[in-house]
């Protein structure tokens, strides 16, 4: 992007090393030489998969979790996903891990769908969404309280989009999956 304003990152003060997460005052300088602090939460970043198949009829069906998220005090409808707690990890692995630890499937194809920043003014976590297909039955691997007690919800993705739409699926990486698989399957269609 040429031409754009320059901003440059001068450091960080940590204010707080969580199990995780690490919460920071960084210090920036504007493009007009002006100083100025953020907030940052500085995260190794999460991935999450879509996992996708065709029932017998032919339907479109994902398989989504129901799990209690702690900073919403509720249970929030969601694709597989986790955080990316393996140092190295690839993404994909990580993927492949969180599809057994969540809803004991294993895929024998993962595609790439993107990458986004899920909240830009405040962390600088990038969230990785892969498409999930030939999906096979495995011994679920659960890890902590929420995951012991999330439901499996397998649906097919038509049902899905319309929570999405009605807002009953309101998680930005859900939705952004969703979707994504919802026009690619679209395109392929004759």
């Amino acid at each position: 992007m040429s031409g754009a304003p320059t901003f440059r990152h001068l450091g960080d003060r940590l204010v707080h090393q969580g199990h995780v997460w690490r919460v920071a005052v960084a210090r920036f300088r504007s493009p007009d030489d002006e100083e100025f602090e953020r907030d940052v939460v500085r995260s190794p970043g999460a991935v999450a998969a879509v996992p996708l198949y065709h029932d017998v009829d032919g339907i479109a069906r994902v398989v989504l979790v129901r799990q209690y998220r702690a900073p919403y005090d509720a249970m929030i409808i969601e694709v597989p996903a986790g955080m990316r707690d393996v140092p190295g990890e690839p993404t994909d692995v990580t993927a492949a891990r969180e599809l057994v630890e969540e809803i004991g499937m294993q895929a024998g194809h993962l595609q790439h769908l993107t990458d986004m920043y899920p909240s830009a003014g405040m962390t600088d976590s990038v969230l990785t969404i892969y498409l999930a297909t030939q999906l096979t039955q495995v011994a679920r691997e659960t890890h902590g309280p929420e995951e012991d007690h999330m439901e499996v919800l397998d649906l097919p993705l038509a049902e899905a989009i319309e929570m999405v739409l009605r807002g009953e699926i309101r998680d930005a990486k859900t939705i952004i999956g969703l979707l994504m698989v919802e026009r690619q399957l679209g395109r392929a269609q004759p």
